[in-house]
């Protein structure tokens, strides 16, 4: 427990410091622009191991289960899943239609990843780890909104990096569909 606690409070602690645009300027103005971002992926590296450690030994053990989520609730994560890579593929620099509707494309995955999980997780490390994720997300977007950042401009049409987003992110999400049993020992499809 204690190191998913750790990780998630350096891993959304160092992504919460980066939302204080102030602290961050003067971060970066005492130990440059070079070694802040070598500091913030070390550390955000570093979270996200204990995040990984931490929860696989948490269910290891046998966290507490607050809910048994029924199987649909697999399906529609499986769903905000595909949803959620394909906003992912829609952060390149080419502006797009879907991009531009979504804002914020990483926000969004990360709010999709979050809640699905949430869905189809009823024990407390779950719980702690899809809930902290997505509390973050929403508190992340309200930020981004109060400092004028409206995000990626709307398109009237779709464009070729549309296109891209699509193919990519539902490919990833065919990977990850397949990889998953293997990668964080539950299969996608339960049985």
């Amino acid at each position: 427990m204690i190191f998913l606690i750790l990780g998630l409070l350096l891993f959304l602690g160092v992504h919460s410091f980066a939302m204080l645009r102030g602290a961050r300027a003067a971060a970066i103005h005492i130990v440059g622009e070079k070694y802040y971002r070598l500091g913030f992926t070390i550390k955000s590296a570093l979270g996200l191991v204990l995040i990984v450690i931490g929860f696989d030994r948490w269910r290891a053990a046998g966290a507490a289960v607050i809910w048994n989520p029924p199987l649909w609730t697999h399906d529609l994560t499986a769903a905000a899943m595909w949803l959620a890579f394909v906003s992912l593929a829609c952060m390149g620099k080419r502006p797009g239609r879907i991009k531009g509707f979504l804002k914020h494309p990483m926000l969004v995955a990360i709010k999709l990843w979050a809640f699905g999980h949430l869905l189809a997780n009823g024990d407390v490390a779950g719980m702690l780890l899809f809930g902290t994720f997505l509390a973050w997300a929403v508190v992340d977007r309200i930020a981004v909104k109060r400092r004028g950042d409206l995000g990626a401009p709307a398109m009237p049409r779709f464009t070729r990096a549309d296109g891209v987003a699509l193919l990519a992110g539902s490919a990833a999400f065919v990977l990850m569909f397949w990889a998953h049993r293997y990668l964080i020992g539950v299969p996608v499809v339960l049985s």
